[in-house]
């Protein structure tokens, strides 16, 4: 079902009536003519890209890296990708293009493609600490180990029956280090670690505050525990939030799959079919 994105309310104004409407996505025709007014924030895995057995194995489809570019140039800029992932693995994965990014779940920022300097807010993971929650790994054949610097991924797609031996391996290595700064996120077939203190969101508050995104009002899509930090601030600063495969709490829509995301995206620029589209019936 769509809606124009003018009439979309923000999750403040969501009535428990309206929390049981239907999903909506917002017609790409209402969101072109403020793309110059407008922030585009991006999760990559599960979001714009499928997810893989391995996180090594994703890779970026025909015409999205263009789309991207393109959504960067209309945007004058503001458009960033927001990753658990560090800055060094997301510009290989759309290698040889490189975009404004949060990464490391807000461990690391850059704003700017034309600038060099990465903004570092947390250190890397204690290496002792890594070294216990790396021997997990070996309770099962196909639990994968992450090194991502300022966090440490435990992959179990290939071993979903090690689920809970994984997060009760990791519990009991939190009991011993009580004092340790760190959080445990859940994911989608992983299980992650990294330090305290800085999140998805606060990477995208901090971003909010630089040119070309301060100003402007966001839109973000993304489809993980990990993205529910963002999806709850997007009231604050008067953007919208947008889930993949699931409708999250408070998100204004969903998409069911990160194909319908990057056909949307495509259809942002896609001036012949909005100048050819009907007009949608009203909500």
């Amino acid at each position: 079902m769509y809606q124009d994105l003018a009439e979309m309310p923000l999750r403040e104004d969501v009535s428990p009536e309206d929390e049981a409407a239907p999903d909506t996505v917002p017609v790409p025709r209402s969101l072109v003519p403020h793309l110059s007014q407008s922030a585009i924030l991006l999760d990559i895995d599960g979001t714009l890209l499928d997810l893989a057995p391995t996180p090594r194995e994703v890779w970026v489809p025909p015409g999205l890296a263009k789309t991207l570019n393109r959504l960067h140039e209309r945007t004058s800029g503001a458009l960033a990708l927001v990753s658990g992932r560090s800055l060094n693995d997301i510009d290989l994965i759309f290698a040889p293009e490189q975009f404004p990014a949060v990464g490391g779940h807000g461990a690391e920022m850059r704003v700017s493609i034309e600038e060099e300097s990465v903004a570092t807010h947390a250190p890397p993971l204690d290496k002792e600490l890594k070294r216990r929650l790396a021997a997990i790994a070996k309770l099962s054949p196909g639990i994968l180990l992450e090194d991502k610097g300022y966090s440490l991924a435990l992959h179990y797609r290939l071993a979903p029956h090690a689920e809970e031996a994984i997060y009760a391996a990791v519990s009991l290595i939190r009991a011993d280090l009580p004092n340790a700064p760190i959080e445990v996120l859940p994911g989608k077939c992983v299980c992650e670690i990294k330090h305290s203190g800085f999140t998805k969101a606060t990477g995208v508050l901090e971003l909010m505050t630089h040119e070309p995104f301060k100003g402007r009002r966001p839109l973000f899509i993304g489809d993980d525990v990990t993205d529910e930090s963002v999806f709850a601030i997007m009231p604050d600063l008067r953007g919208l939030a947008f889930s993949v495969g699931r409708r999250a709490k408070g998100v204004a829509g969903h998409f069911d799959e990160p194909s319908d995301v990057r056909q949307w995206l495509a259809h942002l620029l896609d001036d012949e079919k909005l100048a050819t589209e009907p007009s949608p019936n009203p909500a």
